[in-house]
């Protein structure tokens, strides 16, 4: 499945219909008085979470949504039936901004969550409803509203819980086979995940937990290049940082430096998250150079390849987890305590 992660739309609401003029016809009464109904409103443009939804390929092609407009009202004071609301379906960790002035409208994380994009326009009132003591016989309606139309950029971050960060080739889709069921493609060379990838680690004693691993990191990454800013973005929902170095490197400890100076670049509150520091890779070296003061930053040294040092890494991210989900639960009863 091919993996999109920002598109442009246009959107117009509908409009809203019209009021009518229209007098009763009735036996034995010679001049009845107006009936005339008002119009239906327009349906809105409505943006849904689906949960089943992990990319925005299905709005690719879409250059333009529309909802539609409401009827006419009619006579005997009949309002006109409301249009239908066009509803664009968007997976969890949707951002809507307002494409031209760049204001975010939404941020819709939770399934089912849903938001009035565009407006339908009001309908329009029959001359029914301008009828007064001096107005017997109103002879005029109103048009209904046009409904609004704007805009729309839709850019998705993936909301993952460990995030694992590298530079390309550093074997962090190795890591995510090696944890989880995801199966990401791998081979020898740089930038053969070009798309982040989705993993779900099972564990005994906790609940599991996702692990993206996100395309490899270059220098100059946060100005565009490479990848670039268009997946360094996923970055930022996730709760605990995972850096992946390779220890073959010629200086694990300067790629770690240039990785958090990227990070820094891009979204200075990154560095504030929580992380550890994995050595991959160990496989290839002595374990001389793995015990080398130089490499002294490091949390871990494992293998993905072969699993060795693996188990370790996963019972600290699951303390680390169990860490963040007591914060997240007192900082609800906080919120609640209001």
């Amino acid at each position: 499945m091919r993996f999109v992660d920002e598109v442009e739309l246009q959107v117009t609401a509908g409009r809203g219909g019209s009021g009518i003029i229209s007098f009763r016809h009735e036996k034995f009464v010679a001049k009845g008085g107006p009936d005339g109904g008002d119009g239906g409103a327009g349906g809105d443009v409505i943006a849904e979470v689906d949960p089943n939804l992990a990319t925005l390929l299905d709005l690719r092609f879409k250059k333009h949504i529309k909802a539609e407009r409401g009827l006419h009202g009619s006579g005997a004071q009949k309002t006109g039936k409301g249009g239908a609301d066009a509803i664009i379906r968007v997976p969890p960790g949707s951002l809507i901004f307002d494409a031209d002035d760049g204001r975010l409208l939404a941020d819709l994380i939770e399934p089912g969550a849903r938001t009035v994009i565009a407006a339908g326009g009001k309908g329009g009132r029959g001359n029914t409803r301008f009828k007064s003591a001096t107005r017997q016989a109103p002879r005029f309606s109103e048009l209904g509203q046009e409904g609004e139309a704007r805009r729309i950029r839709i850019e998705l971050r993936l909301i993952a819980d460990v995030g694992l960060v590298g530079y390309p080739n550093a074997g962090k889709s190795t890591f995510l086979r090696a944890v989880s069921a995801a199966e990401p493609k791998v081979a020898d060379y740089p930038f053969t995940t070009l798309q982040p990838q989705l993993g779900v680690v099972e564990r005994p004693g906790y609940k599991s937990y996702t692990v993206a691993d996100l395309p490899g990191i270059i220098d100059g990454a946060h100005e565009g290049k490479g990848l670039g800013i268009r997946f360094l973005r996923h970055i930022q929902r996730t709760r605990l940082l995972l850096f992946i170095l390779d220890v073959t490197s010629e200086s694990p400890g300067q790629d770690f430096a240039h990785l958090l100076s990227e990070l820094e670049s891009f979204d200075p509150l990154l560095l504030k998250r929580p992380y550890r520091v994995v050595l991959n890779k160990i496989d290839l070296v002595d374990e001389d150079i793995i015990d080398s003061s130089d490499l002294a930053f490091a949390h871990y040294a494992v293998s993905a390849k072969t699993g060795l040092g693996i188990e370790s890494v996963l019972v600290d991210i699951d303390e680390i987890m169990n860490q963040v989900a007591t914060q997240d639960d007192a900082e609800d009863l906080d919120v609640l305590s209001i």
